[in-house]
Parts: C-alpha cells; structure tokens; sequence
C-alpha cells in the first residue's frame, strides 16, 4: 500500500515545492510591500495607473495623478510601489 502511494505523495512534494511554497512567498512579500506604503511614494494601481501617494489609511491610499488629480485607491489593488532611485523619466 505504501509503495502505491508513494509516488503521488512524491509528486504532491513536488507541486509544493514547485509552484505553491514561491506564490505563497511571493504574495507574502507584495503585501509588507503594500503595507508599507506611505506619503509620498509613486505608485502602479491595478489598471496601470503611475501617481504619488498623498494620504495614507489602513484601507485606502489617496493617489495624486496629476497636479490637482486625485483619486482614491484601495490598498490591496496596488500593484507596485516605484522605487525613485531606479525610476526612469518619462519622455515628454
């Protein structure tokens, strides 16, 4: 019986190792990323929207676009927090 059910115990290792344990790492990472969003910040949101972060609360961060143009954004739809030392200028 054990030899029966040692090869799919073998593959069910696998698959975790493989393809669960690093989305589970990598989810864990994204959100102390997002967690730690604070003013001042450039942000990517989930419909691919780049602006500053000018207010902060436990669910959402209030997200400047433009001069003037704000708008509110839940936390958990942030997708990417810039890092302004390897941020690129736009070509205007």
């Amino acid at each position: 019986m054990l030899v029966q059910m040692a090869p799919l115990v073998l593959i069910f290792v696998v698959f975790y190792f493989l393809l669960i344990r690093p989305q589970q790492k990598k989810m864990k990472e994204h959100k102390a990323k997002i967690d730690a969003v604070k003013k001042g910040d450039q942000v990517v949101t989930g419909g691919g929207l780049v602006g500053k972060v000018v207010r902060v609360d436990e669910f959402y961060a209030d997200v400047e676009l433009a001069p003037g143009m704000k708008v509110k954004a839940v936390k958990s739809t942030l997708t990417d927090v810039i890092d302004p030392a390897t941020a690129k200028p736009a070509n205007d």
